[in-house]
């Protein structure tokens, strides 16, 4: 089978049997000629190889091509498309094996967590406390009193996102009757929905535990099971939790991306700067590998390069040594 018959049954294979849209299945036939072009190429003045006769020597060699104008991902995807064209001209009988099968892809940079500073998590925190929802426009005194009743529960919501770590999914599915406080007088709560079931217990600060209780006793029309409402009294959802922390963040300045989840960055990489060792970082996140809080080290230590290089007086660039006219040579040198 040559490339046009190839490529051609790789076209009626995408739209009839996988299903692919029209667009999709024109990025997979893109990275397919864009293969048999770069493989000609190289090739060149030779004959060009079938499909057949491709190996993973000429695979290796077409992606090695492709790494000064792509990043690890994009190259990831030109792969994974050539391994699904070979691999289905393998399953017909066109070729004896696929070529790309066992080809890793590069490796892709792991993105580090978005955290705010220090400033902008206390703005973003404080913000309920300081004026009325940003996104209700008041007609009445009974909506004014549920305005500023919301706006406790999203002061009340903020606090344990940046108070415990939770991710904004464990925060919503929460229930009243997951706090509880111990006979010193330490407030916790206890999170049972979280990646992969497991549970744990987060202590509470005192500034959570009192936006709860004020929240709480604010929430009249809602007295169900569920700590977080709604405006209708029905159990908050992630979604809307999002929306009240990007609203509240621009009614209160904070330009740098403000997300639950920043929030729960927040509170690991601040706990990290303080000195808390990432065993208990790990415990706190619910994290089920410490491969998965250590990535908190590198944000600290970028943190503090960058309060290094400002403040300490050897960081900074010495200027180049002005140059110095040449004294008029003494006698016998």
């Amino acid at each position: 089978m040559d490339w046009s018959a190839a490529i051609a049954a790789f076209t009626a294979y995408l739209a009839s049997e996988r299903g692919y849209s029209p667009r999709t299945s024109a990025v997979y036939l893109a990275e397919v000629e864009a293969f048999r072009a770069g493989v000609a190429a190289r090739r060149a003045p030779r004959p060009p190889l079938s499909p057949a006769a491709i190996d993973a020597i000429e695979v290796r060699r077409h992606l090695a091509s492709l790494f000064d104008a792509n990043d690890a991902a994009t190259i990831g995807k030109k792969l994974s498309a050539l391994r699904t064209f070979f691999r289905f001209l393998h399953k017909r009988g066109a070729i004896a094996g696929n070529p790309a099968a066992a080809i890793r892809g590069p490796k892709k940079k792991q993105a580090l967590p978005r955290a705010l500073d220090v400033d902008d998590a206390f703005r973003l925190v404080e913000a309920p406390a300081g004026g009325p929802r940003p996104t209700v426009r008041r007609r009445g005194q009974a909506e004014a009193a549920r305005a500023e009743a919301l706006a406790l529960r999203d002061a009340a919501l903020f606090e344990v996102l940046y108070g415990a770590g939770l991710r904004v999914s464990e925060a919503c599915a929460l229930d009243a009757t997951d706090l509880e406080r111990d006979r010193y007088g330490t407030w916790t709560v206890t999170v049972a929905r979280g990646k992969g079931g497991k549970r744990r217990i987060v202590p509470l600060g005192d500034a959570a535990a009192r936006a709860i209780a004020a929240w709480q006793a604010a929430r009249g029309w809602a007295p169900g099971p569920a700590l977080f409402v709604n405006a209708s009294g029905t159990r908050l959802t992630a979604r809307s939790a999002q929306r009240l922390t990007r609203a509240w963040a621009i009614a209160s300045g904070v330009t740098a991306p403000a997300t639950p989840h920043a929030l729960r960055h927040s509170f690991a990489t601040h706990l990290l700067d303080g000195g808390v060792d990432l065993r208990s970082i790990q415990e706190l996140l619910g994290h089920a590998s410490l491969s998965s809080t250590q990535i908190y080290t590198k944000i600290s230590l970028d943190h503090l390069m960058k309060v290094y290089d400002a403040a300490h007086p050897r960081a900074q660039a010495e200027p180049a040594p002005a140059a110095t006219a040449p004294g008029p040579a003494r006698a016998g040198t």
